[in-house]
């Protein structure tokens, strides 16, 4: 641990600036006084840094040196394009490998270019977690699984009280929830990680399926799930300006169907988890829809037309 934050020192310090030994702190996350012991190791170590007193001083490396520690190993290059999101790094347990991939990638870049991860940074943003989920902590079986995708290792996993060895292929976070899509024998699954009980990272290295993809995988699963949902289906007669609604009232996943089955006098044949879904969307489109079918929804529909109406009289 020391022997990374010494390097991430050095690098820090190699951007070509100097720093106080407060911002070095901030940076490394540590207190003031370990970062004066760690210059000390550093310079007993034969590193040329100093201590530049005064207004704007601060600690610097003796100009024209460079580190021969900026090479990334693999796990860090592979770190490196997972930088853009920081929470999900946390999580995984990723964070201090990307956190060094970053560093040795600015201490590469030419002294003009050197302030480019910043400027970036306080451009763009990816927050991928979902709203409202900020004191839900991550799950307990995140790390091992990242550790065994990262490593192709085969995991003994209990999911949903059944005990099965699968090899994980990769991790997805979707609105604050971490899926893993795996192979268990023959099959690619999808599985929710928070609903895992005991996990055991094996010895035992899988061989990757080269035509696997993992994001082709998760759009087919996605798809494949939203139309699960969609148990029933409504009947509606669209006004026009309901026809022009319907895109942003209707389940992503029922709308291909409901446009194709859209006929000229606005009729429409809409998938629907429930009724009681239905009934929040019908609502939604106001007086611009008629529910034809089901009955129920109708009189549901029709109750709520009228005490509106009451309201309003």
């Amino acid at each position: 641990m020391r022997a990374a934050r010494l390097m991430a020192l050095v690098l820090l310090l190699q951007g070509g600036r100097g720093m106080t030994a407060a911002e070095l702190a901030r940076e490394l996350e540590v207190s003031e006084r370990t970062v004066h012991r760690d210059v000390a190791a550093l310079s007993s170590a034969g590193v040329p840094v100093y201590a530049d007193r005064g207004r704007g001083g601060g600690y610097r490396l003796l100009e024209g040196y460079r580190t021969r520690l900026t090479g990334l190993d693999r796990a860090e290059a592979e770190a490196l394009f997972l930088s853009g999101v920081p929470a999900a790094l946390r999580e995984m347990g990723l964070q201090e490998v990307a956190a060094t991939a970053r560093l040795k990638a600015a201490a590469a870049l030419s002294p003009g270019l050197r302030d480019a991860p910043a400027v970036a940074a306080q451009r763009f943003h990816l927050d991928a977690p979902g709203w409202f989920a900020h004191d839900s902590p991550p799950p307990a079986q995140l790390p091992p699984l990242a550790r065994a995708v990262w490593n192709d290792r085969v995991v003994t996993a209990d999911y949903k009280g059944r005990t099965r060895a699968l090899e994980p292929y990769g991790l997805v976070l979707k609105a604050g929830a971490w899926y893993l899509a795996a192979r268990s024998g023959t099959r690619f699954l999808l599985f929710r990680v928070d609903r895992f009980g005991e996990i055991t990272v094996r010895d035992e290295v899988f061989a990757r399926d080269p035509g696997f993809d993992l994001a082709a995988f998760w759009a087919e699963q996605a798809a494949e799930f939203g139309r699960s949902l969609l148990r029933t289906s409504i009947t509606l007669r669209l006004t026009e300006a309901g026809r022009r609604m319907l895109r942003h009232i209707a389940d992503p996943a029922a709308l291909p169907d409901a446009l194709a089955s859209l006929q000229p006098d606005g009729t429409v044949r809409l998938g629907v988890e429930s009724i009681e879904v239905a009934y929040a969307q019908v609502l939604r489109f106001g007086p611009e829809a008629e529910v034809l079918e089901p009955a129920e929804l109708r009189a549901m529909t029709a109750e709520a037309a009228a005490r509106m109406s009451a309201l309003y009289r």
